[in-house]
């Protein structure tokens, strides 16, 4: 049932955007999905098509090049659901044709979008985004776990909850998610943060106890920065609490050598980068404006660049090389 009559445009229509359209759209939301290049041909002449565990669905879906294609309206919410690397170019684009107090919705990675977006728009919401969806070629998403393909709850940035936070979350859970309004939203985002860190090396590291070492330690290295300034982020127990029942009905990604992050499936679609700055080198930010340091983050960040610039496919950068490459920095990483 259609619990509101807004429209939704969604920015980025890969594995979470162009699910999450698909799903919305099914719900009888009007949804109008930005992407480009074969994939917004693929979306304009046949539709998206969604894989999950029952079966496989084409969805109809109306899919533009950009915010200047859009008909704006007071009943618009938007969802950015691009990676982090391209949210300002987005907001530059949306804040000439959108209003500035239309909704813009982080349901994004990373904890820096909602600061952006807020810098142009009056009411900002975040999501912790738990969606464990796959895009690797135009046209087609996989969703991981079913029936519920993802948990994303939704809270005002910085904080709070009001009546398009209700809604939204409402119009989530009418199109088969799980969402609960967060007056918190935050704490859960930087948990999300925190869980995150591990993306850079899955993208790039074959399977290894080098590479499975590099992601404990970045990850016990960000709760102790995250710790260290101040910034409160949700316990283990309540994410399983919350997010348990679907992360254990998640199916591995196919031909991942890890994880399948979403780090891994842009190299895979060869997108020529990465969102570590916004994920490990936030760690290392927060780290240098408080008088600390995140050595390990800042390996990681560090070195998915290189890897991207280099040109190097996913998953290529073998247990030895990696070893080697951190044990030239070891000592100032532990």
């Amino acid at each position: 049932m259609v619990v509101t009559d807004r429209r939704f445009v969604i920015y980025g229509a890969g594995a979470v955007g162009g699910g999450l359209g698909a799903l919305l759209t099914k719900a009888g939301h009007e949804v109008v999905l930005i992407a480009r290049g074969a994939h917004l041909a693929a979306l304009q002449s046949a539709g998206l098509q969604v894989v999950t565990q029952a079966g496989t669905e084409t969805v109809p879906v109306a899919a533009v090049s950009g915010p200047h294609e859009v008909s704006w309206s007071a009943d618009d919410v938007v969802l950015l659901t691009m990676k982090s690397n391209d949210t300002e170019s987005a907001l530059n684009d949306l804040a000439a044709v959108a209003h500035p107090e239309t909704p813009i919705v982080c349901v994004q990675n990373a904890v820096a979008n909602e600061r952006a977006a807020l810098r142009r728009f009056t009411n900002v919401y975040g999501v912790p985004t738990v969606f464990p969806a796959v895009h690797l070629q135009p046209g087609v998403v996989e969703f991981r776990s079913w029936p519920t393909p993802a948990v994303l709850d939704i809270g005002r940035y910085p904080g709070g909850l009001d009546e398009n936070a209700q809604l939204i979350s409402a119009a989530i859970e009418s199109a088969g998610c799980r969402s609960v309004p967060r007056p918190d939203v935050m704490r859960w985002k930087y948990a999300k943060l925190l869980t995150n860190l591990v993306n850079a090396i899955d993208a790039i590291a074959e399977p290894g106890p080098i590479a499975l070492e590099i992601m404990r330690r970045s990850r016990a290295e960000g709760e102790e920065i995250l710790a260290a300034v101040g910034i409160e982020f949700t316990s283990p127990d309540e994410e399983q609490l919350r997010f348990g029942e679907l992360r254990s009905s998640t199916a591995r990604v196919s031909g991942a050598g890890i994880g399948g992050s979403s780090s891994w499936q842009s190299l895979v679609r060869g997108a020529g980068r990465i969102e570590a700055d916004y994920l490990n080198g936030e760690i290392a930010l927060l780290a240098r404006l408080h008088g600390h340091s995140a050595p390990v983050n800042e390996f990681v960040r560090r070195i998915a660049n290189e890897f991207v610039r280099d040109g190097r496919p996913a998953g290529s950068m073998t247990d030895a090389e990696l070893r080697a490459a951190y044990d030239a920095v070891q000592p100032t990483a532990n």
